[in-house]
């Protein structure tokens, strides 16, 4: 797919669903007892790899394009599978529900696509062993395929070496299950989407400081949950506006929870004019449309306990750097190496057949900006996240860039071309 400089980007845009929320909310709607509405569910693969593996755990869900309908199982109430349960491309997928199948009275295989099966899974295969759950990579490499074996679990306080909330979900549902007090702490604050649904399904989980913390449940109960747009995905338009000259772009309900919100604080501290509007809550979750203009930007340092909050838009935010006066500076980055593509070699080595003065770091990499940017073939590696924001690039670049792979973003986003050719003056 081929992108050319544009003259601006103007209007309105309503990006689809949280993905991450979406993803949970099938999970704890399949394990609840009584019907979940889930309205605004993502659309892209990997939400439906969920919805796939929960129905052939016997779990009713009738998806009906913007509103998903699940008649939950209750906690002990899944069936075991006829076949392996096939992830697709999607990590939250595989490790959420590794937390599920932890505890319940069958054995499953979990695996996915060629990405998946080099992601790894050790993370989550250590403290779920030592809850007593018998998990191993099939093929003793810290990979997918799993097998899981459901057991009884106890209750511990596991401490996490990486700020991931794929790692701390899957602890805390099988903490659902344990027979004690379930503690997980981590560097930083990781998004706490987890937290706020499994409370609006009526468990019992709070955080002290760094630390999440659930109790056992007898039930989780069904609910109607309000998905909101996916700041991951509205990131592309509002870098973009930032980004493309004579730009005015309005994003429209847009989930700006604080522990996953970190590009508003980037975007400020870049000198970036961007404004709230219309705050709410839904389903336990803060929205707010979010308009942006065309900026004079400088550089940063983003680092520490942001990382986590921000983990997915560090890509359009190095391409969004190449903009700025001065570098910015990307530390505490490497959990970037092992996303569905290695992100810092990946961004290097495009950002650099583009034009841009770039260097790769062990956790991170420096982007010096304002050096003009040229077309050039793009390689996804079937990255979602690679693809949209080298079609972001391509607008701000002089000649044609052309990307290899470009449809991998219905992973996340199946519509997002569409939306940003509607946006883009010519």
């Amino acid at each position: 797919m081929k992108f050319t400089r544009a003259k601006g980007l103007c209007g309105e845009v309503t990006v689809p669903g949280d993905k991450s929320i979406s993803h949970r909310s099938v999970m704890f709607g399949s394990i609840a007892k009584g019907t979940t509405e889930i309205h605004n569910y993502l659309q892209g693969a990997d939400c439906l790899s969920t919805i796939s593996c929960f129905q052939k755990m016997g779990v009713d869900i009738e998806n009906r394009g913007d509103t998903v309908v699940v008649k939950g199982k209750g906690l002990r109430g899944l069936a075991c599978p006829d076949a392996d349960l096939d992830c697709g491309n999607s990590g939250t997928t595989m490790r959420l529900m590794s937390g599920i199948l932890a505890a319940q009275n069958f054995k499953a295989t979990l695996t996915g696509d060629a990405s998946i099966q080099r992601r790894p899974m050790n993370r989550i295969i250590e403290p779920l062993s030592l809850m007593g759950a018998h998990i191993q990579s099939a093929r003793n490499n810290g990979c997918a395929p799993l097998r899981i074996r459901g057991r009884a679990l106890k209750g511990i306080h596991y401490t996490s070496k990486v700020a991931s909330a794929q790692v701390k979900s899957a602890i805390l549902l099988a903490g659902l299950y344990g027979d004690g007090q379930t503690r997980v702490t981590e560097p930083y604050v990781s998004r706490d989407h987890s937290e706020i649904m499994l409370k609006h399904f009526g468990a019992q989980v709070y955080r002290e400081g760094t630390t999440a913390v659930i109790l056992p449940a007898r039930e989780l109960y069904g609910s109607r949950v309000d998905v909101p747009g996916d700041i991951s995905s509205a990131a592309y338009f509002l870098c973009a506006g930032l980004m493309v000259p004579h730009s005015r772009v309005l994003l429209k309900h847009v989930g700006i929870n604080p522990t996953r919100a970190g590009i508003l604080q980037v975007i400020k501290a870049m000198g970036g004019q961007i404004t709230l509007l219309n705050e709410s809550c839904d389903s336990g979750e803060p929205v707010a449309d979010i308009l942006v203009c065309s900026s004079s930007l400088h550089g940063t340092v983003i680092q520490g306990a942001l990382i986590p909050t921000l983990i997915d838009e560090l890509p359009i935010i190095a391409a969004m750097a190449c903009f700025a006066k001065g570098s910015t500076v990307i530390r505490d980055a490497a959990e970037l190496k092992v996303k569905e593509s290695d992100r810092i070699e990946v961004m290097v080595k495009n950002l650099s057949a583009m034009g841009a003065c770039v260097e790769a770091t062990e956790d991170g990499m420096v982007i010096h900006g304002q050096s003009p940017l040229h077309g050039a073939v793009i390689d996804s590696c079937q990255d979602h996240r690679i693809a949209m924001t080298f079609a972001v690039a391509g607008l701000c670049a002089d000649g044609e860039t052309d990307i290899l792979g470009a449809d991998c973003v219905t992973i996340s986003y199946p519509g997002f071309y569409r939306d940003l050719e509607r946006l883009t003056v010519r």
